[in-house]
């Protein structure tokens, strides 16, 4: 069988240094100047414009990559909705955070109703394998939709705040 082709192939630099550039710049959130001068105190004399070459043709792979090695969301999930103003105008804030604090999805809507809180599960759920154990939710009216008969793998509760 045949190997894939070495994405780095016609490059000046091995694919080690390309790869340390693109990290620093994704991870770190530098500028490209940063990344510029942290690879020339290593003796690796690169332009900015180099790097952002670099980031725009192999960040993708990286984020990807980045991605698959995230840990697991936890399942104990909590829902919550905010009443925001963007513009003058009255949105609905969704979020839903597991239960180690991390963010798993946040919404904005203009509508508040069970269709809504549908449809942002469907988002939330469309590129996991797993549905949470517990979804916790705040008393909200629009959540009581989300019933055992829609989702039966899941036990939802509601918080006393």
């Amino acid at each position: 069988m045949k190997k894939p082709p070495d994405p780095h192939f016609r490059h000046r630099f091995p694919g080690g240094i390309i790869g340390h550039a693109v990290w620093l710049y994704h991870v770190f959130n530098l500028s490209l100047r940063d990344v510029e001068l942290i690879l020339a105190e290593r003796g690796i004399v690169v332009s900015y414009e180099t790097v952002r070459r670099w980031c725009k043709k192999f960040g993708a792979s990286f984020a990807d990559r980045m991605r698959r090695r995230r840990p697991r969301p936890g399942d104990k999930w909590h829902m919550d909705e905010v009443f925001i103003r963007i513009q003058g105008v009255q949105r609905y804030l969704w979020r839903a955070v597991d239960q180690d604090g991390v963010v798993l999805d946040i919404l904005v809507q203009p509508q508040r109703d069970a269709n809504a809180a549908k449809r942002f599960f469907k988002r939330l759920l469309k590129g996991l394998q797993y549905v949470p154990r517990v979804l916790v939710t705040d008393k909200l009216r629009a959540m009581a939709s989300l019933n055992a008969n829609c989702y039966p793998a899941w036990s939802i509760g509601k918080a006393d705040i």
